[in-house]
């Protein structure tokens, strides 16, 4: 007889989409929830943004190593769409690579530690309405199809 798996200990396969989930649950530990691979706008896709209770908007781009951080030319472009920015690495990350004016997690598959508090540049009124319907539609729309993946279609 087949046992059930339980899917909350199924690792992703790729090394950024673990720091993701580690990024995730860190964070839900600190009262935000998350959306992952989110498209702010046409052309950028960020690796999770999180919502505080506050309202407060993070962008977090996770990177797995050198080669992924210096291939990253989108970056700066995501600073127009949060409160704060941060850079979620594993503990083997060359940390000394990424701008020090930006924030920093250290992070596993399994949890995550805010190291380095990013700057807040608050939104603007109309950004932040923007990037909160961005997000509502987003969650919203990825649970009705988890409920219900035949209405995707």
């Amino acid at each position: 007889m087949d046992m059930p798996v339980d899917s909350s200990e199924l690792l992703p396969s790729l090394p950024g989409q673990r720091l993701q989930r580690g990024v995730c649950r860190g964070l839900r530990a600190l009262d935000f929830v998350c959306v992952e691979e989110l498209i702010p706008t046409s052309g950028l896709r960020v690796d999770v943004m999180a919502l505080g209770p506050r309202g407060e908007v993070w962008v977090v781009e996770c990177k797995s190593g050198r080669a992924d951080y210096r291939a990253d030319r989108k970056w700066q472009g995501y600073l127009d769409w949060c409160d704060r920015f941060f850079w979620a690495v594993d503990a083997d990350f060359p940390v000394d690579l990424l701008p020090p004016e930006t924030g920093l997690i250290l992070a596993d598959s399994y949890d995550a530690e805010v190291v380095r508090m990013a700057p807040e540049t608050p939104l603007s009124g109309a950004r932040r309405k923007l990037v909160l319907r961005t997000f509502a539609r987003a969650a919203a729309g990825r649970l009705q199809l988890l409920r219900d993946p035949g209405a995707g279609v």
